[in-house]
């Protein structure tokens, strides 16, 4: 699986985005909606003069196949890094590999899947590098 150690060094904007991550669960806290996370997280970029795309479209090509599936990255940051969200109890097999399908269809190399339904972030925060 293409899951990063969590001790790696990360470059500037990761950790700009990490830091924007971390001031929105500071303020939160654990118990919303996915959707609240994600608006609030578009705005502390914003604020922060990090450019992004939410709701990305993400199409299927399969042999030159064409399919609009209604896949949708939730947040791309700087054509840069795949931002998948979640408020869940528990992070499961099947959300890394959602997060690591949209790197591979997207052509996008860096991603961090953020579960906000947690006491301290460091514990919802992976890094994916493929």
């Amino acid at each position: 699986m293409a899951k990063v150690n969590k001790n790696i060094q990360f470059s500037e904007l990761s950790n700009r985005v990490i830091g924007c991550a971390i001031d929105v669960h500071k303020s939160l806290g654990p118990g919303l909606l996915e959707s609240a996370y994600q608006q609030c997280l578009c705005h502390e970029f914003r604020l922060n003069n990090i450019k992004f795309e939410r709701e990305k479209p993400l199409a299927v090509n399969y042999k030159g196949f064409h399919l609009d599936c209604g896949y949708r990255i939730d947040i791309v940051v700087e054509n840069q890094i795949i931002i998948e969200l979640k408020a869940i109890d528990l992070i499961k097999p099947i959300h890394e590999a959602q997060i690591i399908s949209y790197m591979k269809l997207s052509g996008l190399r860096q991603g961090f899947l953020i579960n906000f339904n947690v006491p301290i972030l460091k514990d919802g925060l992976s890094s994916f590098v493929i």
